[in-house]
């Protein structure tokens, strides 16, 4: 189940796809790739994005869930939602060379949220497009989450419910932490809200114009300019600034606070809208300003 298609720079990690699927529906040219290996096997797939409609609709389908996702919001529903309609779910994750193993809500075992309540905020957590990952640990984490599938169809022992399964592939250090069900979070009967509008809504943003800026700077020379682009994208603005791109803001707090007003600035605006979201709902903070040029 995607709603993606298929892009050069997934080649590097995702095998099920080649040069000349690119443009294609990834779960179309996935189900081309995998009749060719077994034409035996019925594939369904699903082009279609995962939300709170679609996920109870399909999930409710299938037998075992695997969750290959790269985003919180969508674990916590594909979690939520097994729950309710009572499957068990095999969960991968994986950042730079490190990934994570584990199977949830299997025999009324452990769920996500008895390991990790709530998500972390979407500005609190590395994400791959920034600091990127490993080509071959999709593939290790996901040949992993296929024997933790069979060893559920076989009934087998040592399947990873209320395990954490844990590997870092530069040293090839291993752990396995174990973990119990919570009833407290367990009991899961309506899906909830997976995605933090706050952070588009740019109804509470104030922006500031190049001109203002300047009258503002005269006045307050201390008046911080934030730069939230990538350290590659260093075009002068006509301001002296701070560059913290925006995925190390969460880190940097300490920079920044304490001052009467910051200015923020990316390119399209857009980085900067979700910052100033985060930071008035998570920090309190006030007199924040979007650079419009």
């Amino acid at each position: 189940m995607d709603n993606d298609w298929v892009d050069e720079s997934n080649l590097n990690r995702q095998v099920l796809y080649s040069l000349k699927d690119i443009g294609k529906p990834k779960p179309l040219a996935a189900k081309e790739k995998l009749k060719l290996l077994n034409p035996e096997v019925t594939y369904k797939v699903h082009f279609i994005r995962l939300d709170k409609v679609s996920a109870l609709k399909v999930i409710s389908q299938y037998d075992i869930i695997v969750d290959c996702t790269d985003n919180f919001a969508s674990r916590y529903l594909i979690n939520d939602a097994s729950v309710i309609l009572n499957k068990p779910l095999v969960y991968g994750a994986i950042h730079k060379f490190s990934g994570q193993l584990m199977v949830l809500n299997y025999k009324n075992g452990p769920t996500l949220r008895c390991l990790y309540p709530e998500p972390p905020h979407p500005l609190e957590v590395p994400s791959c497009e920034e600091f990127g990952v490993i080509g071959s640990v999709p593939g290790l984490i996901g040949s992993l989450q296929a024997t933790e599938v069979l060893k559920i169809i076989l009934g087998l022992d040592g399947v990873l419910s209320g395990k954490l399964f844990m590997i870092d592939t530069l040293n090839f250090n291993t752990w396995i932490s174990t973990f119990e069900r919570n009833p407290e979070f367990s009991e899961i009967t309506e899906l909830g809200e997976y995605e933090d509008c706050s952070l588009y809504d740019n109804k509470s943003i104030k922006e500031i114009s190049a001109a203002t800026l300047k009258k503002m700077l005269s006045k307050n020379p201390g008046i911080h300019v934030i730069d939230l682009r990538d350290k590659e994208d260093n075009d002068d603005i006509g301001f002296k600034t701070i560059s913290i791109p925006h995925y190390d803001v969460s880190r940097k707090i300490k920079r920044f606070t304490g001052n009467d007003a910051i200015v923020f600035y990316c390119r399209s605006g857009s980085r900067s809208i979700n910052v100033i979201n985060y930071l008035q709902k998570v920090y309190k903070m006030d007199n924040l300003y979007n650079l419009i040029l």
